[in-house]
């Protein structure tokens, strides 16, 4: 057997057209499908190449950090430059950071980036795996990734 891979990220939504808004206007996904049928609504939304995301509407509340299920969802960019330009794009949108700028993932670590709620509370990160070095990081003791 080999390892498994990713294929895509299926994600609850409370309201469709503000998650669409908020990933394929803000993070720049490209909508490759969608069900807008009342009570079975849908988006596919792919890289130009491949499917990433599913959102699908039919959840009645947020995200809870506190059930069991997704902590949170990594995108990986190019570059730091690239981190910082979603960066840009996201303080002009109004998203809620959980620390200030660029962050390393852990003390001394190569890797880190930015990490953020979308409109319904999910935690996400868009990272590097190097580049980062001399950045700070917000817990020496735990990844940054691990409890925002």
């Amino acid at each position: 057997m080999t390892a498994l891979r990713t294929g895509h990220i299926g994600l609850n939504v409370t309201d469709i057209a503000r998650s669409l808004d908020f990933y394929r206007d803000v993070l720049g996904f490209i909508v490759i499908g969608e069900g807008k049928e009342e009570g079975r609504r849908y988006a596919f939304l792919g890289d130009g190449d491949s499917l990433v995301l599913t959102l699908w509407q039919q959840a009645e509340e947020g995200y809870d950090p506190h059930r069991a299920g997704l902590h949170h969802l990594a995108f990986e960019a190019a570059s730091v430059d690239r981190v910082e330009e979603y960066e840009a794009a996201l303080r002009a949108y109004g998203v809620d950071f959980a620390y200030d700028g660029v962050v390393a993932h852990g003390e001394g670590a190569a890797s880190g980036g930015i990490f953020f709620h979308d409109p319904d509370g999910t935690r996400l990160e868009i990272s590097v795996p190097t580049g980062v070095q001399g950045a700070p990081a917000p817990a020496e003791s735990a990844p940054t990734c691990g409890f925002f």
